[in-house]
């Protein structure tokens, strides 16, 4: 990849990109997963340690 010599050719270049390509976006998936993970785990944490302790409203 990095220090792999560059195609030849204008097709081999093609074939590289199609190649990368095909594997898909499987880090970007992962990496929205955590986030979205993240995020869901902040609001259950204000929940429990902001809104319960505070009780209901009079």
């Amino acid at each position: 990849m990095i220090n792999s010599d560059p195609p030849t050719s204008p097709a081999a270049a093609d074939q590289a990109v199609d190649d990368v390509v095909a594997q898909g976006p499987s880090g970007a998936i992962v990496l929205a997963g955590i986030a979205t993970a993240c995020v869901v785990a902040m609001w259950f944490a204000f929940y429990l340690f902001v809104f319960l302790p505070r009780g209901p409203l009079q």
